[in-house]
Parts: C-alpha cells; sequence; structure tokens
C-alpha cells in the first residue's frame, strides 16, 4: 500500500510539472488564432490556457502539495535523511525531467487530452488560486503576443518549406518571400529604362508601315511623345487601334490614345505603384524625374514578377 500511495504522489508530481511547462509552451495568441481557423484541439486548449494566471496558480499548488506530500510520506517511512535523498532523487528524475521533456515535445496532444482534469482542478482549487490570480491579472496585466520581423516571417516559412510535410511548398515559399520584400523595393530597381523603350511620336499615321513596326515589338501599350521623348503626352493602346481609321496620327485616335496616364517617381516603393494602378485601373505607368523628364516605364507585370519572384512569359516572348 505503501508503494502505490507512493508512486500516486510522484505520478501527480509529473503531471503538475509536465502540464505547466506543456500548457506555457503554447502560446495563447497562436492557440487563439488557430481556434478561429476552426482547429478543435487548439480551441479547447485555449480555453483553459487563456485564464494564464489562473492555470498557473493551480498547477503550481498542485505541486508543490504533492511533492511536499510526497517528502513527508517518504519520511514517515524512513529515516529523516533516506527520505530526503529518495524524494529529491524521484521527484528529480521522475516528477520533473522526464515528464517536462515529454510534455514539452507534444504539448498540444497533452494539452487537449488532460483538459478536463484540468477544469476540475481549476474549479477544485479556485479558493486559493482565484485572488492570487486576480492579484497578479492587475499587476502583470495580459501576455504579451509574439511579434516576428519580416526577416524571422520569412525564415519561418522557409523552415515549414524544409520540414516538406505538405503546409508549404517551394512555390508558396518563393511568393511569400517576394510579397513581404516588394513593398521595399524603388521603382528604379525594376523598371525598364527608357533606352530600352519603344515609343512613337504623336504625329506617326496609322498605315501599313506604322502596322509591321508594332508586329516587331508585339507590346499592348506604347508611350506617345510630343516634340522630344523626354515629353510623354499619352499612352496608345495597341488592341483598340483595330477601330480607329487609316491614316489618322496617334494624337488624333479617339480609342486607341490616351493622354491620360499614371506617372510615378522612380524613388517610389513598389507597393505605392501597385497601389496606384489598382485605383486608377491602368497597368503602365510612366517613370518621370521631378522636373518631368522620362526615365522609363514600369508596368503590373513588372511588379506581380518582383511578388512571384519569377519572369512572366507569354507566347510573344523570346525564351533561350
Amino acid at each position: 500500500m505503501e508503494y502505490i500511495i507512493s508512486v500516486f504522489l510522484l505520478a501527480c508530481s509529473a503531471m503538475f510539472s509536465g502540464l505547466t511547462l506543456g500548457y506555457f509552451s503554447l502560446s495563447v495568441h497562436t492557440l487563439e488564432r488557430r481556434a478561429r481557423l476552426g482547429d478543435n484541439e487548439a480551441a479547447v486548449i485555449y480555453s483553459i490556457r487563456k485564464h494564464g494566471n489562473q492555470l498557473l496558480t493551480t498547477l503550481l499548488l498542485g505541486n508543490v502539495t504533492v511533492n511536499t506530500a510526497l517528502s513527508v510520506y517518504l519520511g514517515s517511512l524512513v529515516s529523516g535523511v533516506v527520505a530526503g535523498a529518495t524524494a529529491t532523487a524521484l521527484i528529480f528524475l521522475f516528477g520533473e525531467i522526464i515528464p517536462q521533456a515529454a510534455f514539452a515535445r507534444h504539448a498540444k496532444w497533452v494539452g487537449y487530452h488532460f483538459a478536463p482534469i484540468m477544469r476540475v482542478l481549476i474549479v477544485v482549487m479556485s479558493p486559493v488560486t482565484f485572488p492570487i490570480a486576480y492579484i497578479l491579472d492587475r499587476l502583470l496585466g495580459e501576455e504579451i503576443p509574439n511579434q516576428y520581423s519580416k526577416r524571422e516571417i520569412m525564415e519561418i516559412v522557409s523552415e515549414l518549406e524544409e520540414i516538406g510535410d505538405g503546409q508549404i511548398d517551394s512555390d508558396e515559399e518563393r511568393i511569400v518571400h517576394g510579397a513581404l520584400q516588394f513593398s521595399h523595393t524603388k521603382v528604379r530597381e525594376v523598371m525598364t529604362p527608357k533606352e530600352e523603350v519603344v515609343v512613337f511620336d504623336e504625329h506617326q499615321r496609322f498605315n501599313d508601315d506604322f502596322i509591321t513596326e508594332l508586329s516587331k515589338h508585339a507590346y499592348s501599350r506604347y508611350p506617345v511623345y510630343s516634340g522630344n521623348v523626354d515629353n510623354i503626352v499619352g499612352v496608345l493602346y495597341t488592341k483598340d487601334l483595330l477601330v480607329e481609321d487609316d491614316n489618322i496620327k496617334l494624337k488624333e485616335a479617339k480609342d486607341a490614345y490616351d493622354p491620360k496616364f499614371l506617372s510615378v517617381k522612380p524613388d517610389q516603393n513598389l507597393d505605392q505603384v501597385l497601389a496606384l494602378m489598382l485605383k486608377s485601373h491602368q497597368h503602365l505607368a510612366i517613370v518621370r524625374t521631378r522636373k518631368e523628364s522620362f526615365l522609363g516605364v514600369i508596368t503590373l507585370e513588372d511588379i506581380i514578377e518582383e511578388i512571384i519572384q519569377r519572369e512572366i512569359e507569354d507566347e510573344d516572348d523570346i525564351t533561350e
């Protein structure tokens, strides 16, 4: 009978010790988020874990009580020195180290399956633990949520991809990294410089030679200038040229030529430009200096490529 009581007290010590580390290794904010996403186990644990100080005082009170009882009980069986040494060895090994190591590695499983027991213990011990927990809540406030920098989030995503359990694949990792970085990328870093941009004079006439020139490039939009290349005055939409009259000047095209265009600065961030494009419903922006000199163009495709970290190629692109 003595051995049964000793084992029972030691098991209780292991439970309280292991649950203390197990429950508090789980972030209350992570549990709340997973519960909102439909994780039933997280929801069950969160209902207990959200009352952090109440849970902590209950576990610590239980642990101290059974450890004290175990030491006293062993002292009644054997001499004081032997009882102290035996109790210390048993509690250290089987009541602390082993359960904490095991429970910490399987915190979610343990927390979920021990939840009914914890609810009973919290109610039973509440006359003692509730006042202490209330004072701690007032003194310490709520638990501070974990805050991650963009670099840390990127590292977490990379680690999840390396685990290879199907939660994050390589394409998702690449896109997440691109999405987190593109807002700090400047227009000048991704724009097409004016030396590589095909532009047309506003007086250019819509004829066979012009159609042949367009077919060489196969772009959907072209900047239109007046006088000199630095003076961009509009944008030409290739698809709308089909309904225009022959031999008219580009600036006379009613549907294909638009004098209203989006203009951005080279030092603007891509997230700002993306917001402007979405708001104005334009896929191309003219990059100009503060003195309105033409520097190049940036397209919605350029920004998307930065986000997905991959070139978008269509049937007209030449792939090496």
